[in-house]
């Protein structure tokens, strides 16, 4: 698998979508630069679940861009997904790992600065900062890390960083410019009118800072 590019990680949400397909919307969006999918459905049945991931690996795959799968190991397993994003109240890091073997990406949320700290003990392949800042995709969130927070973990992270939370065109350069790796967004790709053209402007200004 080619090195974790993590610079424009998309994460899906049906409720945001205005109606239209997530393959349609992670088409559009691959098309303008993403690099990480993230297959993220919460009120959906598992066999919905397993057929849409099945769909979104036709999609990435032949692009080389590795879908995440979020919580759910057996839909991971069941596709053969190129990796899992757990948190902190989910399947255990080792569980994970041991059942999804060592050729799989394994991300973790992080939530708090001792979070991080933490997380330098296990050997995840990447850490999710989440919430950068405030944020209406995500209700059962902590306190924001805000910048001050992304440019502290940056410092001391032994892993790839990926940020999420209230993330937009506004405010991703500071993000990176802040030592993220990638940033990670919904709504600013998901809702938008044109996904393609949501994803192009953001990685330009991903690129102008990297």
């Amino acid at each position: 698998m080619n090195p974790l590019d993590l610079s424009l990680y998309l994460v899906t949400d049906q409720s945001l979508s205005k109606g239209r397909t997530h393959e349609y919307i992670v088409a559009e969006a691959v098309k303008g630069g993403v690099t990480v999918v993230q297959l993220r459905e919460k009120n959906i049945s598992s066999r919905e679940f397993y057929e849409l991931a099945k769909a979104l690996m036709l999609i990435v795959k032949p692009l080389g861009i590795p879908l995440i799968i979020n919580d759910r190991l057996d839909i991971a397993l069941a596709v053969d997904a190129d990796g899992l994003h757990i948190g902190q109240s989910d399947l255990p890091y080792e569980v994970a790992r041991k059942l999804l073997g060592k050729n799989k990406i394994i991300g973790l949320s992080i939530e708090t600065i001792e979070q991080a700290w933490e997380a330098n003990k296990l050997d995840v392949d990447y850490i999710g900062l989440s919430p950068v800042f405030s944020t209406n995709t995500k209700l059962d969130i902590n306190t924001p890390l805000e910048l001050s927070g992304v440019k502290k973990i940056a410092g001391f992270t032994k892993h790839k960083t990926v940020a999420i939370g209230g993330i937009n065109n506004e405010n991703a350069e500071s993000i990176i410019s802040s030592g993220a790796d990638g940033i990670a967004v919904v709504s600013a790709i998901v809702s938008h009118d044109n996904p393609q053209q949501a994803a192009s402007e953001l990685k330009a200004i991903i690129d102008k800072v990297k």
